[in-house]
Order: structure tokens, then sequence, then C-alpha cells
């Protein structure tokens, strides 16, 4: 087998991010129980290590250091930093073994469901964040990138700078993605977890429909100085495994090795308190790949931090670690891509649906089927009414490959409706989006990731 590394850089794309000097020592209060002064005398201090914190100095540094402060608190911040490494001059300043550039995979949020505060000034509403990334790479040529999805929980208390961990006590993700189906004619096939975290819900969420997840943050340090997110605390991964390979979870345990269909891959963080990639690290992948297995590394950060300076620290870890394995190549990917190569990939028939409406005396029947196997038991279903709601409902099961959905007494009229819309991908990969405007039985379709480079 040939030895290669497949790397893949995952971006949470969550927009600007303002945070006030008080906002910063309330962090400190939060994580440490620690009380000091709001001033930059003191935040100076602190990065320094210059108080007297009872052996909590250091971790106190690297929650506050100047790197992980350093936030565009706009747009047009964040526009300048993408104007930078968009560019062929950066993507390409170290090529991979192939002479490909960097590429970027944005894994972008939707910050919904918030009722309460947000004194991070988030840019709150449905697709602002997948809009902003969409048209940049249109104008930009950036068409080797790519945008997949990343989802927060909202926390118990639905302030926006506050993360939860349950996806199924709330409509959010159901709604989300009914929207991203039938407003931009779109569906994930790759996922990062907000905060990093997947609980028991996720992992049966997940499940039914994505079929590439970038959630692994196991490391081989087995405690941390950071109290918050310490003893499984949001992103637990302490069982998962800490090689670079990718594995199916299990249906009770994501962490552990399992039969479920979904493939996780493990993505571990730049410049971060915590789960942060080593040189040791990549070390460890290019030892893998040197003994032909398949390997994966992937790594992430956030779109509001210096991520010019971010990528070219882990450009320069992999330029040292290639250097000593001159036997392992390294290429670049997209989140899609990136599975395929590791896992050995090579059928991308898409799902190919037909879909027909029939109407009866009192009801109506959305037939779907699928000429392909589909990845889940069944599309994601998406309803759009003409007061402009949405909902995600279940199919009902015919025969293989075939489902329906009736409209009557028990959900709607279909005068009601004005769109409705499947998705689903293929184990592999590619996606199929279809909407059909009911008034007139047009129907729409997408075909996402066919295309063996997808470029």
């Amino acid at each position: 087998m040939e030895k290669i590394i497949y790397i893949v850089h995952c971006i949470d794309a969550e927009g600007p991010l303002s945070e006030s000097i008080e906002a910063t020592f309330e962090r400190i209060y939060t994580a440490f129980g620690i009380k000091i002064e709001p001033s930059y005398e003191n935040l100076k201090k602190l990065q320094n290590k210059e108080l007297y914190l009872s052996g909590k100095e250091e971790a106190v540094a690297n929650l506050v250091s100047p790197e992980k402060l350093n936030n565009s608190d706009s747009w047009n911040k964040i526009d300048i930093n993408l104007e930078e490494i968009t560019t062929d001059e950066f993507r390409n300043e170290f090529v991979d073994s192939f002479e490909g550039g960097w590429i970027y995979n944005w894994f972008c949020l939707d910050h919904v469901g918030f009722t309460g505060e947000n004194p991070r000034r988030r840019d709150i509403g449905y697709h602002n964040i997948y809009d902003h990334y969409k048209s940049y790479m249109e104008h930009n040529n950036c068409s080797k990138d790519m945008i997949q999805w990343h989802f927060h929980p909202p926390s118990l208390l639905k302030d926006a700078h506050r993360s939860g961990t349950s996806y199924v006590s709330s409509s959010l993700p159901f709604e989300i993605l009914s929207r991203k189906i039938i407003d931009r004619l779109w569906f994930p096939t790759a996922f990062r977890p907000g905060f990093h975290t997947e609980r028991p819900d996720s992992n049966w969420f997940l499940e039914q429909w994505i079929p590439f997840d970038y959630a692994n943050q196991a490391t081989k340090e087995t405690s941390s100085d950071q109290p918050d997110v310490s003893y499984g605390r949001f992103g637990d991964w302490r069982k998962s495994p800490k090689e670079w390979k990718i594995y199916h979870p299990d249906h009770d345990d994501y962490q552990l090795e399992g039969k479920c269909r979904r493939w996780i891959a493990r993505c571990l963080n730049i410049e971060a308190r915590h789960g942060q990639i080593t040189i040791d690290d990549l070390r460890d992948g290019f030892k893998r790949a040197e003994s032909s297995k398949p390997t994966l590394i992937s790594f992430t950060n956030h779109d509001f931090r210096d991520i010019k300076t971010e990528i070219i620290k882990i450009r320069n870890m992999i330029k040292i670690v290639s250097e000593e394995y001159p036997n392992v190549k390294f290429k670049y990917c997209n989140a899609v891509e990136g599975m395929r190569k590791a896992i050995g990939i090579m059928n991308l028939e898409k799902p190919d649906f037909n879909i027909k409406i029939e109407h009866k005396h009192n009801s109506t029947i959305l037939k779907i089927k699928s000429k392909n196997d589909i990845f889940g038991p069944q599309p994601f279903f998406a309803i759009k009414t003409k007061t402009n709601h949405y909902y995600w409902e279940n199919l009902d099961f015919q025969n293989e490959h075939q489902w329906s959905y009736t409209f009557d007494f028990n959900t709607f009229n279909i005068d009601a409706i004005d769109n409705v819309g499947i998705a689903a991908n293929t184990k592999n990969g590619v996606t199929e989006v279809v909407v059909v405007d009911v008034s007139t039985n047009k129907i729409i379709k997408n075909i996402l990731n066919q295309n063996p480079r997808m470029e």
C-alpha cells in the first residue's frame, strides 16, 4: 500500500466574536473560581504569570494568552484574514507531496435558538454564517474549499455565550437542516460538533443522516489543567482511539469502536487550551502511515481567531515531521475527500431519487424512491408551510428504497404547504437534495460531492 497521510483542516466557522475585558475576567472566575479586578494591567500580569494564584498561574495564563484573546469582532476583520489566507501565494507556501496547496473546510454554524443575552455579539440568524462563506468562496474562486456543518446546542439558559449538550430536547437541529434543504438546496456530508461535544442523543441523530464526523479529541494527556472542561465536561473523548485512525462508533457509546454506520475521525485543536495538536501527534501519524496503515490527520480552529498565524504554526510542524519521514507522502484534502481516501471509497453513485405526488379524496401522498442505497434508514424530510414555518417529519416505510408521507387530517392539508424537501447521503458521501414546489410540482435537484476531486 502507498504510504500516505490525508490532511484535513477543519474550521469552526462561527462569525465575529467580541469579548470585553469584564467578560474575560468572568471566564477566569467561572473556570477557576478566582476573582480578580478586571483591568488590562491585571490581564498582562496574568499572561506573564506575575500574580500568585495558588499554583494555577500556568493554567490561567493558558486561558487568557494573547493568541486566545485575539478575536475578530466584525465580519470586516474576518474578511481581511480570509483575503490573506485564500491567496494562491499563501496556499502554496508549503505544498503537499502532490504539489497541492492548502485547503479550507468551513464548518458553518447557525446562531439560533437564543432568547437570552448575547454579550459576545454573535451574528444571530439562520444561514448568516453559511451565506457569508458561500458568497466569499464564489467571488474569490475558492473552488477546492468546502462548506460543511457545525452545531452548538443552546444551553438551558438560552444565552448565546453559553453551551449545551442536548440535540433532541429541541427542534433546532431539525429546523436548521430543514431550512438548509429548502432555502439553500444544501445538506451536509461531514460534521464538527460544537465544543467537540457528543452524547448518546447526538450519536443517534448523526447516525441517521451524516456519514463523516470530525469529532474525536482523544489525546495522550489523561488530565487537564482547565477545570471547566475536565472530567468529561463537554467534549468527552477519553475512551476513544488516541491514534490517527477512523472508526465506526458503538451505538451506546460514541467513544468506543462499534457497528454504527458513520465514520469518526480524530480532530485535534490548533492553539487551544485543551486537546491541542503537538508535533509528536504528527509524528505518530507519519509513523502510522509508514507502516502502510490508512491515516487521516485533521485539526480545527475558529474563524474569529488569527487563522494565518495558526496555519503557519501547523504547517511548520508538518514540514519538520515530513522531512523526518521522507518515504511518507501527505496530501491536503477537503473533509469528504479525506475520509474517502483514508477509508478507500471508490463508488460515487448518487441516491438518484424519484418523487411523485398523488392526490386522493381526502389526502395527498408524497412518494419517494431511491435507485441506490442511502446512508441511514430514511432521507431527511423537510416541510415549509405557506406561513413560513419549517418542520422535519418521519416518513412511512414502504418497500426497499421506498418511503412515503401523507398530508391529511393528522398533518397538514396539502394546500397549506409551500415546499417539501428531501436530502440524503450515500455511505460514500455523495449528497442529493430535492425540493418540490407543491403548487407547481416543479422539482429542483442538487447533487453534491460526486466529482472524485470535488473541484
